[in-house]
């Protein structure tokens, strides 16, 4: 039995630190999305030079550039969050009137 409860502690600070990792890989993950996105954002605004202006049916660079800035936002946000949980207001405790 004392073994059981010497390596509880254990695999539970092993969790934390494996679900702490993951955490961090995926952070790492969404913001090289967000530079290739950036990256992206170039490749529209270079294309959108060679456009031709007086085609009957046009490609709308613009739109696909909010989109892209849209998208890269929602990840960054998400990126630059705050890691600790929301704060939970208080438990009033008396429920005796």
């Amino acid at each position: 039995m004392k073994k059981i409860l010497i390596a509880m502690p254990i695999a539970l600070s092993l969790l934390c630190a494996q679900a702490r990792a993951d955490e961090d890989a995926e952070r790492e993950s969404l913001a090289r999305i967000s530079n290739e996105i950036a990256r992206l954002e170039d490749m529209v605004k270079d294309a959108s030079v060679n456009a031709a202006p007086a085609a009957r049916i046009r490609f709308q660079y613009e739109w696909l550039i909010r989109d892209l800035q849209l998208v890269r936002a929602g990840i960054d946000a998400h990126v630059d969050s705050a890691r600790q949980p929301r704060p939970v207001a208080p438990l009033k405790g008396d429920y005796r009137q």
